[in-house]
């Protein structure tokens, strides 16, 4: 018996949710339940193993258990990119093979998330709109953009290299030296996107919201125990991300940060003709630990992610918001001095989970038992796929997608606390003033 000692605590404001209407979750998990298929967490990666159960599956029972609220944990609260060209290779054949293999799985994601959009009706302002990956420094965009740039050629992925006059033409402000603008990203709302996949489940998937689960029995078969209620299954997905190590899995593998977002009010008309450009974008910078990632929406609004803490107790403290909202208030008129009346409407924070090899948590876990977890940033593509596979996984299913996620090497070790935390520390703080001009 093992038991699950940290839950997720998300703060209660979401920005990407607080523009949506009001959603009633699906009821609580009560009393005991058997399934053939038990998913733990309704995230991009268990919302895609879910559906893709029920597709290989059809007369089996999928239970899927959600900590929270759909759209509330980490899979709502990222900058709604949907990114699916790889960012760096180093140039050798075998690194160009593994970087289109990786391509190839992206765009199964997209092409997956895209026809349930389609299909089910999602509102959750699907625009492929493209992003810039952009530099301030000279030595950002040597350093970055220009091996990214060769990567992108090798792989032909089309791409635009701005510079100067012609970057700032198209974002409005003058802030980057560089930009490599890929016109295959998505750009949309991540908490409506969760909403609608998770109310549009097929029928034999049981969806249970504010039910975390507090243990897990796997010494027999599979049993665990949320507040109210138990579920016996046949086979377990477990897609918790960074909770996984809570479950017994890549302890001692995994470091979890907390990024911190805000959006501004909408513009208003006069606001908007200050700010020239294209009126939606996405701006990634060259460093995402310590960079400034912007949007600008469709809806007229500024997105600011920026700062990020080393939080390895996985919990979120809310008394730091206010200061939060002053930097990116302060960074948002440093960045655009034409928008001085422009204020920000929604702060929170978000969990990220990394591996310091940059890999993911895929495969069996134990017998019955499976993974999809540690998507180093890009939840949205990696985890969508890593769930759909796990799936087959679980069912025995088999392609070459599969065979190549299954070759991918495991999130590697990492130093025992207190060394890691102080090493983690050091090099954000180095990495900060190393990349001070990006920040």
């Amino acid at each position: 018996m093992r038991t699950i000692s940290t839950l997720p605590n998300n703060d209660r404001h979401n920005g990407w949710s607080a523009l949506l209407p009001e959603r009633k979750p699906n009821p609580v998990l009560q009393h005991a339940h058997d399934a053939d298929y038990l998913i733990v967490g309704a995230g991009f990666a268990g919302l895609a193993a879910a559906r893709r159960l029920a597709e290989l599956r059809p007369n089996d029972t999928i239970v899927l258990l959600e900590a929270e609220q759909v759209g509330e944990g980490a899979q709502g609260r990222n900058s709604g990119f949907v990114i699916g060209a790889p960012h760096q290779a180093r140039g050798g054949r075998l690194e160009i093979e593994q970087a289109r293999k990786h391509l190839q799985l992206s765009q199964r994601a997209i092409e997956y998330l895209q026809t349930q959009v389609e299909t089910h009706g999602i509102d959750c302002d699907w625009r492929q709109e493209g992003c810039f990956h952009t530099a301030a420094s000279d030595r950002g965009a040597q350093s970055v953009l220009s091996p990214r740039r060769a990567l992108l050629e090798a792989l032909d992925i089309p791409f635009e290299w701005l510079e100067g006059a012609a970057l700032q033409e198209r974002v409005g402000f003058d802030y980057y030296k560089t930009g490599l603008y890929t016109p295959s990203t998505i750009l949309l709302n991540p908490s409506a996107l969760t909403r609608g996949l998770a109310d549009s489940l097929p029928a034999n998937v049981h969806l249970f919201e504010y039910s975390p689960v507090l243990s897990m029995d796997l010494s027999n078969d599979i049993r665990v125990r949320t507040p109210a209620g138990s579920v016996h299954a046949k086979k377990l997905l477990l897609a918790v991300n960074g909770f996984i190590e809570q479950f017994g899995f890549y302890r001692g593998r995994l470091m979890h940060f907390a990024a911190h977002a805000s959006l501004t009010e909408p513009m208003n008309d006069r606001q908007q003709a200050a700010l020239t450009g294209q009126k939606s974008w996405g701006i990634i910078p060259v460093n995402a630990l310590v960079g400034t990632t912007l949007r600008r929406t469709t809806d007229q609004r500024l997105l600011i992610r920026q700062h990020v803490d080393y939080v390895p107790s996985l919990r979120i403290d809310d008394e730091g918001k206010e200061a939060v909202a002053q930097r990116h208030e302060d960074l948002l008129h440093q960045r655009f001095p034409m928008l001085s009346d422009l204020s920000i409407e929604h702060t929170w924070t978000g969990l990220v989970c990394m591996s310091r090899n940059s890999a993911s948590g895929f495969g069996m876990l134990a017998p019955n038992v499976y993974g999809a977890v540690c998507h180093n940033g890009i939840g949205i593509t990696t985890g969508t796929v890593g769930g759909l596979l796990a799936a087959d996984l679980a069912c025995g299913e088999h392609s070459e997608h599969l065979d190549f996620m299954l070759q991918l090497e495991s999130p590697a070790s990492l130093l025992p606390q207190p060394f890691l935390g102080a090493g983690v520390r050091s090099r954000l703080a180095w990495e900060k003033w190393r990349r001070r001009a990006e920040s």
